[in-house]
């Protein structure tokens, strides 16, 4: 019975790192939402982010999230300005959106650096994220193109 237990205690151990490898991205929910340097409003005001911009949690307090930005700053936020919704960022000038997930498919549109696109579809088909834009278009972008879902 000892030996089952231990190699119970050993496979959890094992796995407890592939469930810390998994990434909690959400998006800001609010028009505006303040990011402080400590988890408190009584902390210095870093940054304001606008809605739907993708963040990474990094840290979960309750009411106060620590979070990662596509430029890597770490700041918190107040659990009630973000989402479960799911958006990216693009990362790379004249990203290309494609009819399917196919670079020979037809080209939709270009999107600039910093453009912020929806997630119409978590799953990933080679390499492409399905992805709406807030004018309507839907279709597919390389992943590599963009931040906030990794």
């Amino acid at each position: 019975m000892q030996i089952k237990l231990k190699a119970a205690f050993v496979g959890l151990l094992v796995l407890m790192p592939l469930t810390a490898l998994a990434l909690d991205f959400r998006s800001i929910a609010q028009p505006k939402a303040t990011l402080y340097d400590a988890p408190s409003s009584a902390a210095t005001k870093v940054l304001l982010l606008s809605q739907n911009y993708p963040v990474e949690v990094v840290v979960n307090l309750g009411d106060w999230l620590k979070v990662r930005d596509a430029q890597g700053s770490l700041n918190w936020v107040e659990s009630k300005n973000l989402s479960n919704k799911r958006t990216v960022l693009i990362t790379q000038n004249n990203a290309e959106i494609r009819q399917s997930a196919d670079a020979t498919s037809a080209l939709l549109a270009t999107v600039e650096k910093d453009v912020l696109l929806e997630v119409a579809d978590p799953k990933l088909n080679r390499g492409w994220l399905k992805v709406k834009h807030r004018d309507g278009l839907s279709g597919y972008i390389l992943l590599s193109s963009t931040w906030g879902y990794q």
